[in-house]
C-alpha cells in the first residue's frame, strides 16, 4: 500500500485579497505575513490538504522559456529563501488580479504558503501552496447567556471546502516543480483562470498520464475507429473495451507489443491500431509511450467510461462484461432483431433503490 502524503509544517503564510479586476473590485494587500497560533494552525493545515489527494500531477510551463512563468520565478525565489516569501506573495497576487478578467470569477482570500518536509511518496520535500477561497457559507454561532441562549449568524469559509489550491513541490524544478492543483469553481473553459491563466500549467507525462492517455486512446478507436474500418457489432467492441481494460487492471506495467499480442491480436486490427496512434499523437500535439508503470489511479478513474452497456431501443441496457460467446444476435422470421443471452444463474440487482429481478426462461 502507498504512503499517505502529508503536508509539512507551516513556516511562512501570508494572506491577501484578490478582487475580479474586470469588476474593479481591486486588492487588499496585507503589510506583513500572517501571525499562526495552534489552534489556526490545525485549521488551516486541514484546509489546504485537498491537493494532496490528486494522483494527477502538472508542470509549470511557458510557450517560449520557462522563467517566463510568473508562478515558477516567483515560487522559485521562495525556495531559494523562504524568509521573502511575502514579498513574493505580493507579487503573486498582483498576478492573480491581472488573471481575474472575467465576470464570473469572484474575488477572496489568498494564501501563500511555505511547508517544510511534506511527506510526498516516502520522501521529505518542501513545498510552496498557494490557495483562494471563493465562496462562503452561513454559520449559526449559539452562545450561552443568563436563561438561555442567544444566536446569531456569520460568513465564513468550510476548511473542508477548498475552492481552489495549487501545491507546488520543489521537485524537477528544471521541468516546471512537480504541481498538485484543486479547483472546484468556474468549471466553464472561459472561467478557466487558475489553472490557464494564473499557474499556466500542463499534465506532466508521468504514469497517471501515460496511463489515462492510453486508455483513451483505446477507447476511441476500439469505438469509433475500428467500425469504419472492419465487420465488428457492439458485443465485439464490448469484448475488446473488457479485454483492454483486464489487461491495465492485471499489469504492473505496460508494454505496446505485448498489449497488441493479447488484446488486439489480430494483424490487420494491429496495423491499424498503429496508425490511430501516430495520427492520435499528431491530432493532439502530444506523446503517448510504448512502454510505462501503470497507474492504478488512473485505471480506477477511466474504469467508469469503459463499462460495456448494449443499449437496445428506450426498452433494455445490457451489460456486458465478459464472454461474448455467451450473447448472440440474430432476426426472426418477421424482420425483429434480437440478443440471446446464456446464463447459469440469476439474482436481484439493487439500483437506485429500485429492484429488478432476471426472470429464468
Amino acid at each position: 500500500m502507498a504512503e499517505e502524503n502529508v503536508l509539512g509544517s507551516i513556516d511562512h503564510i501570508s494572506v491577501h485579497r484578490v478582487g475580479n479586476k474586470g469588476n474593479e473590485e481591486g486588492m487588499v494587500l496585507s503589510g506583513t505575513p500572517l501571525a499562526l497560533d495552534w489552534e489556526l494552525t490545525e485549521a488551516l493545515q486541514e484546509y489546504f490538504k485537498s491537493p494532496l489527494k490528486t494522483s494527477e500531477h502538472f508542470k509549470l510551463f511557458h510557450e517560449s522559456q520557462l522563467e517566463l512563468n510568473e508562478v515558477f520565478t516567483y515560487v522559485s525565489a521562495i525556495f531559494e529563501n523562504p524568509e521573502n516569501l511575502h514579498e513574493q506573495s505580493v507579487n503573486l497576487a498582483k498576478h492573480l488580479f491581472e488573471a481575474s478578467t472575467h465576470p464570473n470569477i469572484k474575488g477572496g482570500e489568498f494564501y501563500t504558503v511555505f511547508f517544510h518536509h511534506c511527506l510526498k511518496d516516502g520522501s521529505l520535500i518542501d513545498a510552496v501552496g498557494l490557495f483562494k477561497s471563493e465562496n462562503k457559507d452561513t454559520f449559526l454561532k449559539a452562545n450561552p447567556v443568563a436563561d438561555g441562549f442567544s444566536v446569531r449568524t456569520d460568513q465564513g469559509v468550510s476548511i473542508n471546502k477548498l475552492d481552489k489550491g495549487a501545491i507546488i513541490f520543489n521537485q524537477d524544478k528544471e521541468k516546471g516543480y512537480v504541481v498538485a492543483v484543486v479547483d472546484k469553481t468556474n468549471k466553464a473553459t472561459e472561467a478557466q483562470y487558475w489553472v490557464d491563466d494564473f499557474l499556466h500549467v500542463k499534465p506532466r507525462e508521468d504514469e497517471f498520464y501515460q496511463t489515462r492517455e492510453t486508455l483513451a486512446m483505446t477507447k476511441d478507436f476500439i469505438t469509433k475507429e475500428l467500425p469504419k474500418h472492419f465487420d465488428m457489432d457492439k458485443t465485439d467492441q464490448a469484448d475488446f473495451l473488457n479485454r483492454s481494460m483486464t489487461f491495465f487492471k492485471e499489469q504492473d506495467s505496460f508494454d505496446m507489443s505485448e498489449f497488441e499480442a493479447e488484446v488486439i491480436i489480430q494483424p490487420d486490427v494491429v496495423n491499424q491500431f498503429k496508425q490511430y496512434k501516430e495520427e492520435y499523437q499528431q491530432e493532439r500535439e502530444m506523446y503517448i509511450a510504448d512502454a510505462f508503470d501503470i497507474s492504478t489511479p488512473a485505471v480506477k478513474k477511466q474504469q467508469s467510461v469503459f463499462k460495456s452497456i448494449l443499449k437496445l431501443d428506450k426498452n433494455f441496457s445490457v451489460y456486458i462484461h465478459g464472454d461474448k460467446t455467451l450473447i448472440q444476435k440474430g432476426k426472426d422470421d418477421d424482420g425483429r432483431k434480437f440478443y440471446k443471452l446464456y446464463y447459469q444463474e440469476e439474482r436481484w440487482i439493487e439500483l437506485l433503490g429500485m429492484r429488478f429481478e432476471v426472470i429464468s426462461p
